[in-house]
């Protein structure tokens, strides 16, 4: 070995046992582990693993129409200053017309909402004056909503403890869900199925005639029990705190209401909260999730660290779920559910076995064709082919890139190109030993001059894999991983491992030339 570099036996000998050393946990283990080593193993994608499919719509809707009441309040509070009364609203699916006494300040009022609003129309005749909201304030409020959706979603996923999820948008108002490994999704459906807005309100206690009549005053809303719809509480429209402002949530236990969830605010909540518990003690203060009372506890101290408790009868699985969904954060919109499927572990261990049944006739046909052709070389061409693999299998496992069917024909696809660059290799060298040159000579000089033409090949893949993992998505990225992997572990074995091996062989072999047939 004394004419090949020592820093490049020691790179391929090192990165070869790297390679076989991370590839054991992919192979012989299958169950989970909490051991490092054994956690680097590659992962299973749905149409190998079985799982659950999901397919979500973000309601935006529901926005424009929390829109439309955040408007009619501005509208209310702008008329109320300007000293005008409006006498009737009409509200629509894209406009709120507000029709007034007289058409005294109407002008007035047109001219400070619009400075409050964006994207919104206002149109005046007579005393009317509708507010239209346009196709740009549609589709901010709409990717504003998909935007956030995808965050939260992937947030209380990834509490769930879901491993490798696949969550990505899908056209203009939709989530795609692929969650490898759960047979049950009811659990996740529900933590998907909350929208999670948390809020702290104060509770009317004194006027009784609207809770009887079921008409709440402006700036108060009538809202109901989480356990029993027939009680109803008296709250003020806006809350005191929201739960934008909560840093922490975890599941509890209270000894006297059972099972509970304790929160922790940031800067910003705990002032609102101290303040809002310290100038009401003696009253209560309604904890509303989703639009429903989960307590209305009596405020008996001021509460100033921050932090508090939520109790509400729940079991201990409620409880975690509810942390999960506070911790993750409310999601803009409701989201519902328009396809879902699932697929059986069976068709995934079918999947597994075809594939390997193809990578391992792929390796022999590529085996057998190289001893054929190129002798000893041959030979030395398919040991690096299978170190080839077990660098593939190795990187797979180290990024923790999730392995789909599209992913496994990535790797056999990569079996036929792995011997490109030895072919190019070993006809150079050909070419050298035609020239009656000495057969170590030959191999440097057909290492060095087909080392731009292998880059040159091997680059223009890499760049076409690129462009595939950047704009595809699931099974068309899966490919896209495995193609890239396998054409750098590729250039590596050929140029590198190659060459080690017949410097390797050329030291230890009493016979000190090959030829190549």
């Amino acid at each position: 070995m004394k004419n090949y570099p020592l820093w490049k036996s020691v790179t391929v000998i090192f990165v070869v046992i790297l390679g076989i050393i991370f590839t054991i946990p992919s192979i012989i283990y299958s169950e989970d582990s909490s051991n490092w080593y054994l956690q680097n193993k590659i992962n299973l994608g749905l149409d190998l693993q079985g799982g659950s499919y999901l397919l979500l719509q973000v309601e935006s809707d529901v926005l424009l129409k929390e829109e439309f009441e955040n408007i009619s309040d501005t509208v209310r509070i702008i008329s109320r200053n300007e000293k005008t009364n409006f006498v009737n609203i009409v509200s629509k699916s894209d406009y709120i017309e507000f029709t007034y006494e007289n058409s005294q300040s109407i002008n007035e009022i047109r001219n400070e909402l619009i400075s409050n609003y964006r994207d919104i129309d206002v149109v005046i005749n007579n005393n009317k004056m509708k507010v239209i909201l346009n196709d740009n304030f549609k589709k901010r409020i709409q990717e504003s909503a998909i935007k956030q959706s995808l965050e939260i979603v992937r947030k209380r996923i990834d509490e769930s403890g879901t491993k490798e999820p696949l969550i990505q948008k899908s056209g203009k108002s939709r989530i795609l869900l692929q969650l490898p490994g759960v047979k049950d999704p009811e659990r996740i459906k529900d933590l998907l199925g909350k929208t999670a807005k948390l809020t702290f309100h104060m509770v009317d206690d004194e006027n009784t005639a609207a809770l009887k009549t079921n008409k709440a005053p402006f700036g108060k809303i009538i809202v109901s029990d989480y356990e029993n719809p027939d009680i109803q509480y008296l709250v003020e429209k806006k809350s005191s705190v929201g739960g934008e402002n909560l840093v922490d949530a975890n599941p509890s236990f209270d000894p006297s209401e059972g099972h509970a969830v304790s929160f922790r605010f940031d800067t910003t909540g705990a002032q609102k909260f101290g303040k809002a518990t310290t100038e009401n003690i003696g009253k209560r203060f309604a904890v509303i999730l989703d639009g429903v009372v989960i307590t209305a506890p009596v405020i008996r101290s001021a509460i100033t660290g921050g932090s508090g408790i939520i109790t509400g009868n729940f079991s201990s699985q409620e409880a975690t779920d509810l942390a999960v969904l506070l911790r993750a954060g409310a999601l803009p919109a409701p989201l519902k559910i328009i396809e879902e499927r699932s697929v059986g572990p069976g068709l995934g261990a079918d999947s597994i076995s075809s594939g390997k049944i193809a990578a391992i006739i792929g390796m022999m046909c590529v085996c057998i064709f190289m001893i054929a052709i190129y002798g000893v070389f041959g030979f030395l061409a398919n040991i690096s082919l299978i170190a080839n693999l077990f660098i593939i299998i190795s990187l797979l496992s180290l990024i923790g890139a999730t392995l789909t069917l599209p992913g496994i024909a990535g790797i056999v696809l990569t079996i036929g190109m792995a011997v490109d660059a030895n072919v190019l290799v070993f006809e150079r060298i050909k070419e050298e030993l035609n020239k009656n040159n000495k057969f170590m000579i030959s191999v440097k000089n057909g290492f060095q001059r087909a080392i731009s033409t292998i880059l040159d090949a091997n680059i223009t893949t890499l760049i076409a894999a690129l462009l595939l993992f950047v704009f595809g998505s699931g099974p068309i990225k899966g490919f896209s991983i495995t193609l890239s992997l396998g054409v750098l572990a590729s250039m590596f074995t050929a140029i590198m491992f190659t060459n080690f091996l017949i410097h390797l062989w050329f030291s230890f072999s009493k016979n000190k030339e090959i030829k190549l047939t």
